[in-house]
């Protein structure tokens, strides 16, 4: 996999919010990269901007958020400098989405049916019989009778919308789909079944995945790689195996503990304590500064940067590399 060109690259990713409070920075200088059939998990608190990060990767940005900084690479083209109507024909065909809510993301008039039709016609010169006909054969792949394309959506139960859009999502055979909190308000055995149907689904049509989600222990079974964000930053990303068994950054730690062990012995559930910073006005520093229990004057101060500790395993932490020995070396100068 580290031979081959990454399908998806952000590089400098920055997001702002203009408010009459002045400017929100929702995303701040983020960069990652996901490969050809990998799936990549992105996990953090609520208002960490990990939704407003899958949305400038799609283009679909609404103000007052506007994308001020970075660029953001799909099989080596800059999509980010799309013009409007390129980005619009690009959407769908090579990167689609499944949003956070079904039952607000389908049109509530119009049946499942009409609107695969209206997204595949928006594509592709297709008749309306074909498109008919694709989306029974979608509806059919994740589970639904295809005689549900004359459905409208309250007709469908929660479960099945979510499925109706991951069908939706996969209809032009895109090589990456955004998957923004899929299973939210669905109970835990659906949301079993809906993630198994994604990986068998991703296993036989080799997409990529961006999944999104603020649990974590959805992540670390499904994902090939995690990467965590915390008010607006990723401060870790590693293999995904490797992150559950050695979180580095406090805040992953935290994260980890937050969630019960199926197995092995009982252990206290302990969570992290204080709130998310004001975006508006974050700490000076180290963004996790307030809620660490590793906090010293010195992390109050200097902002952490992203560095690579083993191979593959990347931290903003003054705990680790070189920020660690030019701690040692300001106490032992200070003292």
């Amino acid at each position: 996999m580290t031979n081959r060109e990454p399908l998806l690259r952000v590089e400098d990713l920055v997001v702002d919010y203009y408010s009459p409070r002045g400017v929100v920075r929702a995303v701040d200088h983020i960069s990652f990269d996901i490969m050809p059939g990998e799936i990549v998990g992105l996990a953090g608190e609520s208002g960490c901007g990990k939704s407003t990060a899958a949305n400038a990767i799609l283009g679909i940005l609404r103000e007052p958020a506007q994308m001020t900084n970075g660029r953001i690479f799909f099989q080596g083209q800059d999509i980010a400098s799309m013009p409007p109507r390129a980005h619009r024909k690009f959407r769908w065909r090579h990167i689609s989405m499944v949003f956070q809510s079904a039952m607000n993301a389908l049109n509530p008039v119009l049946r499942v049916g009409d609107q695969f039709v209206d997204m595949v016609q928006a594509h592709e010169r297709v008749s309306k019989r074909d498109a008919l006909d694709r989306a029974r054969d979608l509806l059919r792949m994740v589970g639904i009778d295809p005689l549900r394309v004359s459905a409208y959506p309250h007709e469908l139960s929660g479960g099945m919308r979510q499925r109706v859009i991951i069908a939706m999502a996969l209809a032009l055979q895109p090589e990456l789909i955004i998957m923004d909190e899929p299973t939210t308000a669905l109970d835990v055995v659906v949301q079993r079944e809906i993630l198994q149907e994604i990986e068998e689904l991703q296993r036989e049509l080799q997409f990529a995945v961006l999944f999104i989600t603020h649990d974590l222990s959805l992540l670390v079974e499904f994902s090939n790689r995690i990467a965590i964000m915390y008010a607006g930053e990723i401060v870790e990303m590693a293999r995904a195996q490797e992150l559950f068994r050695e979180p580095k950054h406090p805040y992953t730690v935290g994260l980890m503990n937050s969630f019960p062990s199926l197995v092995g012995p009982k252990s206290m559930i302990t969570g992290i304590p204080g709130s998310p910073p004001d975006l508006a006005n974050p700490p000076t520093g180290c963004r996790f500064s307030p809620r660490c229990p590793h906090c010293t004057p010195y992390k109050t101060m200097v902002h952490p940067v992203l560095q690579e500790i083993e191979p593959g395993h990347l931290v903003a932490c003054h705990l680790y590399g070189a920020e660690q020995e030019l701690t040692h070396e300001r106490a032992s100068t200070a003292s």
